[in-house]
């Protein structure tokens, strides 16, 4: 992970609290609870994670500069926003710990049991005052489409979004068509998540001497 990234996203992301603190659904999206059988498919098509750190090597409280080096010994120095609390408890030799994870889910559920939509949540968690910065983002989307046809033989199901437009995709798993039916309700919720911490540097030293 470059450190500009890593800057950009101490100075703006987790950190900055940017994201509003409260999940927003869409007006399109029902909000009733519904029951799904355990029958019904469900599970993960895609998941990814990649980490990153980098080493504080310099650091002005003053004037708020930090200079970073990467996995890679390259050294970068970023200005971190007043946004970012707890600026104070970093310490050169701390460690900067990033984590990025992102996933696509599916759930079916019964035809009649809810209509096509979409939805977005943000929910960012933050640093206490006076511990070391960190904290996370995690947004999702959530796209709600009716099953509008199956095709066993070309192993395929075409979806119709709340608008009435359709797009035919392969199904990871053909065996799944068996269980699903033509207005059957599927839910995919596409998943980032980042999250920041910073590591003493004593700590960090104590971590790598055990390995």
């Amino acid at each position: 992970m470059k450190l500009r990234t890593i800057g950009f996203v101490l100075c703006v992301g987790a950190l900055a609290g940017c994201a509003k603190e409260s999940k927003t659904p869409s007006a399109h999206m029902p909000t009733h609870a519904t029951t799904t059988p355990t029958t019904l498919p469900a599970g993960t098509v895609a998941e990814d994670t990649v980490t990153g750190t980098a080493t504080v090597v310099k650091i002005d409280q003053k004037t708020r500069h930090v200079t970073l080096k990467g996995e890679d010994g390259k050294t970068e120095t970023i200005v971190v926003g007043p946004e970012v609390r707890n600026l104070a408890q970093v310490k050169k030799g701390d460690v900067l710990k990033v984590s990025y994870h992102q996933s696509i889910a599916y759930q079916v559920s019964k035809a009649g049991t809810s209509k096509p939509g979409a939805s977005t949540s943000t929910d960012v968690t933050r640093a206490a005052p006076g511990e070391k910065p960190g904290g996370s983002v995690t947004g999702k989307v959530t796209l709600r489409a009716t099953i509008d046809a199956i095709d066993k033989k070309a192993g395929t199901v075409t979806l119709r979004d709340s608008k009435g437009q359709t797009k035919t995709i392969k199904a990871k798993n053909p065996s799944n068509l068996d269980l699903v039916s033509v207005g059957d309700i599927v839910d995919i919720t596409y998943t980032e998540a980042l999250a920041i911490s910073v590591e003493p540097a004593s700590k960090s030293s104590a971590s790598k001497k055990k390995k």
